[in-house]
């Protein structure tokens, strides 16, 4: 069964979830991030070259076709499975379940975290393992 753990930051979201990223790559996964919009894929994408400072993380977008190890896509289920599911979107994906991980970023704006709360309600209503980190 899939697990499910959510980061609580007092950082901007688009960094702390490229530093999470970084550190999850670095364990020898492959990661899809589910972004919001073209937006902010976007963004994840230009953060992944400079966010972590200390090393290279080879990414790309979905829509480009590339083959990495970090796909970061929205609006569509991945083309191939990969292990880590990051979920920027603020909802939860249908596909979700297809991976062994999801790792859920809480914004550090209040008035963005009710999005959060719901996919939290709904994961715990499903019985899906779950932790909760605050991150400082």
């Amino acid at each position: 069964m899939t697990k499910i753990d959510f980061y609580q930051t007092c950082d901007e979201e688009i960094t702390f979830a490229c530093r999470l990223i970084g550190q999850v790559y670095r364990l020898g996964h492959q990661i899809y991030v589910h972004a919001k919009d073209a937006e902010q894929a976007v963004a994840v994408d230009e953060h992944l070259w400079i966010v972590p400072q200390d090393t290279f993380i080879p990414h790309a977008l979905q829509k480009s076709g590339g083959d990495a190890p970090i796909k970061i896509g929205y609006n569509h289920e991945p083309l191939d499975h990969q292990d880590v599911l990051v979920n920027l979107s603020g909802i939860v994906p249908h596909f979700f379940s297809r991976f062994e991980r999801v790792a859920e970023v809480v914004p550090a704006e209040e008035d963005r975290r009710q999005a959060a709360r719901n996919n939290y309600s709904f994961y715990k209503e499903r019985g899906y393992a779950m932790k909760y980190h605050q991150m400082n």
